[in-house]
């Protein structure tokens, strides 16, 4: 067993109980374990991602998986048409290829939707990355998908990074007490990321020392008003409003990333299957779509 299948196995037990795994024991007792042949179908055009969660969750009920036998089609354009084959007992094919199917599409849906952005920022040198902004309890796969499909993970908690929102400057009474907060919680390697939404307050981040910017909802016109003003070892990171139609009006000499949201809370879908076939009788000689 790898190390990401044994960091997945509390996730796949809850997996597999909302699937109600443990709700027919006779059912399980009597699904025949002969051999059969699998045939992953891909449905649509993609960035082929979660096949380590794909294989995890058939290998949780026994399976016996390899994933280096998945591993070159990983991260990988994939067109329509194509399949990928591979064997496991019928019982746990069955068992298993809803939710392996699951987490394979949404791993791969989102892995598809940042590669387009990534693939029009890249000549520009502006990284993209993802958000907080995740489905609840998938969090690991759809940051792991983002960076599969060549973004950059901002943080995986509120404590990755200390950073700076309107609610906390709210609370505090404006950008000075609520950096002093966080000031004091001592993390010497940690950093801290502004939120800014004036320019008059992206000046005061200069004269705090903050490194870190992420210009909210500013309009064209004031990300380059605040490139103008920023200081050497800064960064600026926009965020608000960006899509794939007007990204490219972004990529902005002076920013340096980019922050989308919309690459975990809105990745459009996209379509897998598996088919599986009978190896040893006439019986299923057919293959049927699950």
């Amino acid at each position: 067993m790898g190390l990401l299948e044994k960091g997945l196995e509390a996730d796949l037990a809850r997996f597999f109980e909302e699937d109600d795994l443990q709700g027919n024991a006779y059912y399980l007792r009597e699904l025949p374990e002969t051999a059969v042949e699998c045939q992953l179908k891909i449905k649509s055009d993609l960035i082929l991602c979660g096949l380590p969660y794909f294989v995890a969750a058939f290998n949780y009920l026994g399976g016996n998986l390899k994933y280096e036998a998945f591993k070159k089609y990983e991260g990988k354009k994939l067109a329509k048409g194509e399949i990928i084959p591979f064997s496991l007992p019928f019982s746990i094919a069955l068992t298993g290829e809803r939710i392996a199917l699951n987490l394979l599409q949404r791993g791969s849906a989102v892995a598809t939707f940042t590669g387009k952005f990534t693939d029009k920022a890249l000549p520009h040198n502006v990284k993209i990355l993802d958000t907080r902004k995740t489905t609840p309890g998938l969090r690991s796969l759809e940051k792991y998908a983002v960076r599969v499909g060549g973004g950059f993970n901002h943080r995986f908690s509120q404590a990755d990074v200390w950073m700076i929102k309107d609610n906390h400057k709210t609370f505090f009474g404006g950008l000075k007490p609520a950096w002093d907060f966080f000031q004091k919680m001592h993390t010497h390697y940690q950093g801290i990321v502004v939120e800014i939404h004036s320019i008059d307050e992206f000046k005061l981040a200069i004269e705090l020392g903050v490194k870190h910017v992420m210009l909210d909802n500013f309009s064209l016109e004031g990300i380059k008003k605040a490139i103008d003003f920023k200081k050497d070892g800064m960064t600026i990171e926009i965020s608000g409003g960006v899509n794939l139609e007007n990204c490219e009006q972004y990529f902005i000499k002076g920013v340096d990333a980019i922050s989308i949201g919309a690459l975990t809370h809105s990745a459009p879908h996209i379509d897998l299957s598996m088919k599986i076939k009978n190896l040893y009788t006439d019986v299923g000689k057919d293959s049927y779509e699950f």
